[in-house]
């Protein structure tokens, strides 16, 4: 297997313009879903107030499921051939998603969750239009995964505001 510029060559029928272009909008979506499960499991610890045994366990299953996400959408990067972000220094480049400042209050907490799962839902879904023309499903397939995950995620957590 060649390498050029640590890049694999890849012949699974996509071509590496459309490769790299895919895996440009997987690493975007890779830092946003790092970010968001930081911010999530630092929410965790961190949440105080009558909603506390609510907002923990919340807060736990979706930092969990976010940690297996972010292994499936680095190794869907690796197997396009290209190497996947994993430092904090190019998340933050490339996430859409801020940092919290301080400990905010379990209210504001759930705001700035809804706010990051509908971000990871944009940002996935703005990575379709060049997933389809390169006609790459395994990748629609886990973007497709990650959007319902996060929009279910996003309602949920919006419930507890109404």
């Amino acid at each position: 297997m060649a390498k050029k510029n640590n890049v694999a060559s890849v012949n699974i029928g996509i071509s590496e313009k459309d490769r790299k272009r895919i895996v440009d909008g997987l690493s975007h979506l890779l830092a946003d879903t790092y970010t968001l499960y930081l911010k999530t499991h630092n929410f965790h610890w961190n949440v105080t107030g009558p909603m506390f045994n609510t907002l923990h366990l919340m807060f736990e299953g979706q930092y969990n499921e976010l940690a297996l996400a972010v292994d499936q959408i680095a190794e869907r990067i690796r197997a396009l051939g290209y190497p996947a972000p994993g430092t904090y220094k190019e998340f933050a480049k490339l996430s859409s998603i801020p940092e919290a400042d301080g400990v905010p209050a379990a209210e504001e907490m759930i705001r700035q969750l809804v706010d990051g799962q509908e971000a990871v839902t944009r940002t996935a879904r703005g990575i379709f239009p060049t997933v389809d023309a390169a006609s790459d499903e395994p990748t629609a397939d886990l973007l497709t995964q990650r959007m319902q995950l996060h929009e279910k995620n996003a309602w949920m957590l919006r419930s507890l505001l109404a």
